[in-house]
């Protein structure tokens, strides 16, 4: 049985799928829903949540619809999260690989390079990132790929070490195979496994800077973000709550959803292991 259809077989793996497919079909449906761009104006400042049949989650400080900025929301956080995780798994797999395979002093210089990566917390280092280069949202990918590339590069190297040495590998050096073809067409698609275990929870942690950084300001101020209407609603937390509570609250179901999944990922990848 393939791996996707054992996620399913465990809870978590069902309840993450359902909430993921959830966002993404919100996600995927923005622009049909809601044409307009989601920071004009639609209406009076301040209407509640279900007074107004038009505006059914109300309207922000400025009179902008909350359903459409949660729903076009919902885009960035899984484009700046999916897209993040892809290039911080592409670039530790790549440097892991080098390392692993090459040995020596080229091993030492991209574990060391590693190590001052991986001892910068990642929240500063794309802080630091964001703040000088400027905010937009291949900026942000950037800086967030930047800051998760170190763990997959580690995992990466130790499964290569165990790898290299292994009668196919031989084979391929046998016949003259050029060591950087080897050590990417022959070692690094069978280390990928354990890997992309962590493509799930670095989307998660990535849905969460993004955020985070938005809500400081930093984010791409030409769309709507999660963490930048979470920021606009504590002006007014006092008389309008809900400005703050709904998009958290996507945050929170979103994040939720991705871990859910990857505990899924994570029984179905155990039962494999354990079927002989």
């Amino acid at each position: 049985m393939s791996l996707l259809r054992q996620i399913p077989r465990s809870a978590e793996g069902l309840i993450g799928l359902f909430i993921l497919l959830l966002i993404a079909s919100a996600a995927i449906a923005a622009p049909f829903l809601f044409p307009r761009d989601p920071l004009s104006i639609v209406g009076a400042p301040l209407i509640a949540p279900f007074v107004n049949p038009a505006l059914p989650l109300g309207t922000d400080s400025l009179g902008r619809d909350v359903l459409a900025g949660l729903f076009h929301g919902a885009r960035i956080s899984l484009t700046v999260g999916i897209s993040a995780a892809a290039a911080a798994l592409i670039i530790g797999a790549v440097i892991g690989t080098l390392a692993g395979f090459a040995g020596g002093l080229v091993d030492e210089a991209l574990m060391r390079l590693t190590d001052a990566f991986q001892i910068v917390p990642s929240f500063l280092l794309a802080l630091a990132f964001v703040s000088t280069i400027g905010a937009s949202t291949p900026i942000v990918v950037l800086a967030i790929a930047l800051s998760a590339w170190a763990e997959p590069a580690r995992l990466t190297r130790a499964q290569v070490l165990s790898i290299r040495e292994r009668d196919y590998v031989a084979s391929a050096r046998a016949i003259g195979m050029h060591p950087l073809e080897i050590a990417l067409r022959q070692i690094l698609p069978n280390a990928l496994a354990p890997v992309l275990a962590l493509a799930a929870i670095i989307v998660a942690a990535a849905i969460l800077t993004e955020a985070a950084l938005s809500f400081l300001g930093l984010g791409d101020p030409n769309v709507v973000t999660w963490g930048s209407m979470i920021a606009q609603g504590r002006n007014v937390l006092r008389s309008a709550a809900y400005l703050s509570i709904i998009p958290g609250l996507g945050l929170l179901v979103t994040v939720l959803g991705v871990y859910l999944f990857a505990e899924g990922i994570n029984k179905a990848l155990a039962r494999q292991v354990q079927t002989p």
